[in-house]
């Protein structure tokens, strides 16, 4: 089983939007997926009840309780774990990025979004969790000098950047309000084809770490 953490100091930079995306995409490919809701905003919470009884399953839960829901998960055969965390830097952050196999961090292509990276990304590197960056909500149009420039600013900082950037784009905004993903709302669209991107950046991420770990 692997463990996904979607984790930003900034609120808004769409931890909920790529988790929900990120869980439904693992079940199209076959992946028994568990949302863990932790942020107090209930996010996920919301759009599962809007969503009904389709996959994934959701559940809110509190930090204290992570560790045993993540024991359940694995003895009743998840393949897949995503955590949404609240926007604050505390010991819960820390507990999460402990359990996880791969932190994901999205950041828009902004100078405050790009400010408040750091946290994440100095918590993650003391505590040696594999993280990746995905810029999120960009600028729709091809090879954007925002999102080039972003980039840059997060490699220069020693921390990889997926090579799947999020647009922002219509999809996503509407799909979330019925309870669907962009995939489901537009088949086949731009949205569709970058969370599907995202996915597989993540998977070989995941396999990557865990052939490293076995090897270490």
């Amino acid at each position: 089983m692997h463990v996904v953490a979607l984790m930003s100091q900034k609120g808004g930079a769409g931890k909920s939007t790529l988790a929900v995306h990120l869980a439904t995409e693992a079940t199209s490919r076959g992946k028994k997926t568990l949302l863990l809701d932790l942020d107090p905003q209930g996010n996920l919470t919301g759009w599962a009840e809007r969503r009904g009884d389709a996959a994934p399953d959701v559940e809110a839960i509190h930090a204290s309780n992570m560790s045993s829901t993540l024991k359940d998960a694995r003895s009743e055969g998840y393949d897949l774990v995503l955590i949404d965390t609240a926007p604050n830097a505390d010991r819960t952050t820390m507990q999460v990025a402990q359990a996880a196999d791969l932190v994901i961090s999205p950041c828009q292509p902004a100078q405050f979004d790009l400010d408040a990276l750091t946290a994440t990304l100095d918590l993650c590197i003391a505590l040696k969790r594999p993280v990746v960056v995905v810029i999120n909500a960009a600028p729709p149009r091809e090879n954007s000098s925002v999102v080039a420039d972003a980039i840059a600013v997060v490699k220069e900082a020693g921390v990889e950047v997926s090579p799947a950037v999020i647009s922002f784009r219509v999809a996503f905004r509407h799909c979330l309000a019925s309870g669907s993903t962009a995939a489901e709302f537009e088949p086949g669209g731009k949205a569709s084809q970058e969370v599907a991107k995202l996915y597989d950046d993540m998977s070989t991420r995941l396999h990557a770490n865990m052939s490293a770990g076995s090897h270490s």
